[in-house]
């Protein structure tokens, strides 16, 4: 009798273990690049990775960082349930002239916990790079 208890309260366990399991969020990108491609020194620099919780659990996103101060990430502190959308806004710096190559990790409850969002493209300054040009015709034509 007592060894039939045991053998009942381990199927018990394991079918609360195993049903557990099966409620996972997932989160799932549409993309997860984001290329800018050559904008201007100054532009809008706030750009929107969509995603969907394609699991069966409500799916949290506790924190979405970047590997620096020039981009800033806002994600939504509500959960995102099953079938739900939501989107990361991300903002860089467009004050900087330089080639954008930044890393977002995004870290929530999802069945893969971490994911990493990439940016990238190339701020100009025209009205340096006109100067430029201007100097080399002058030269060229003397």
């Amino acid at each position: 009798m007592m060894k039939n208890l045991v053998i009942i309260l381990c199927v018990a366990f394991l079918s609360i273990g195993a049903y557990a399991q099966e409620k996972v969020a997932k989160i799932e990108f549409k993309t997860d690049v984001i290329d800018y491609g050559t904008i201007e020194k100054g532009a809008d620099g706030v750009r929107v990775f969509e995603f969907t919780n394609t699991g069966n659990a409500p799916l949290i996103i506790s924190n979405a960082k970047s590997t620096c101060g020039c981009t800033v990430p806002k994600w939504p502190k509500e959960p995102i349930m099953p079938g739900e959308t939501g989107e990361i806004k991300v903002k860089y710096d467009t004050k900087r002239v330089n080639p954008i190559r930044k890393t977002i990790t995004v870290t929530s409850n999802a069945e893969t916990p971490s994911v990493a969002l990439k940016i990238k493209g190339l701020v100009v300054d025209s009205s340096k790079a006109s100067v430029l040009e201007k100097k080399d015709k002058s030269v060229m034509e003397q």
